[in-house]
């Protein structure tokens, strides 16, 4: 199964970083990270959600971040496989609105 963190975390294709972190080493697809396939900005109340598909070496998957007005960020990533579950999931909660 694709870990979208293992681009984040660390795994055996990246090397130190001075900072206590992790660097990639060569042939991750031109960047630090994987690679932006498209994103959505949502800008809701006194949230900005932005939406991001991306593509490592390992896959696609999504990114969803909230910025808060107060400046704080909250990422989750995961699978495109497991994007039809949330759209169940979220079809389910707007049938629980009315």
């Amino acid at each position: 199964m694709f870990d979208p963190m293992s681009e984040l975390t660390g795994t055996s294709s990246q090397g130190d970083d001075p900072l206590g972190g992790t660097l990639p080493k060569g042939g991750n697809q031109g960047g630090r990270y994987a690679q932006d396939v498209h994103s959505i900005t949502i800008h809701a109340r006194q949230r900005t959600f932005y939406v991001d598909l991306k593509e490592s070496s390992n896959g696609k998957f999504f990114k969803v971040s909230e910025k808060s007005r107060g400046g704080q960020k909250t990422t989750i990533m995961f699978d495109v496989e497991d994007l039809d579950q949330f759209i169940k999931a979220f079809q389910e909660m707007k049938t629980k609105l009315v």
